[in-house]
């Protein structure tokens, strides 16, 4: 047998692996410290408005304004309607047709209404509340672009 000098280290190494002599404790540590490592980052991203100086309630107006921009702004661009011209998302609308408050606008956001499909499966329920919640204070705010 050829000894370490005329092998090289690399290549005994290479050996020991290959006939698994070595235990396979990094991949059995690697999984254990997966969901670890995965409930870190997932926390991270939720804390990180809030490090950051936003308050909970600012993280969600954000989180409403960019799952809108992401899910509704398409067909309601500034609070408009695009298929249907008198279903609006401004204030004056809302009201006349019984819509005028946070709950109902998630009530539709999940479920829909006439044409509109329901996005609740999208959005899930902190998504839709979000998103209500951004949309109302909108149409409070009479839309303002910014």
């Amino acid at each position: 047998m050829a000894s370490l000098a005329e092998t090289g280290v690399e290549s005994v190494m290479v050996r020991i692996v290959a006939n698994r002599h070595l235990p396979a404790q990094p991949q059995s540590l690697q999984r254990r410290l997966r969901p670890l490592l995965l409930a870190i980052v997932l926390m991270s991203c939720l804390l990180l408005p809030c490090w950051l100086g936003a308050t909970p309630a600012q993280a969600a107006t954000t989180d409403g304004a960019r799952l809108f921009e992401a899910t509704c702004a398409g067909c309601h661009p500034h609070g408009g309607n695009i298929i249907r011209r008198g279903s609006t998302l401004k204030l004056e609308t809302l009201r006349r047709r019984g819509l005028d408050s946070q709950a109902a606008i998630a009530t539709i956001a999940a479920a829909g209404l006439g044409q509109m499909s329901g996005y609740g499966a999208v959005l899930g329920d902190a998504g839709v509340e979000s998103v209500a919640d951004w949309v109302w204070q909108q149409a409070l705010a009479g839309w303002p672009r910014g």
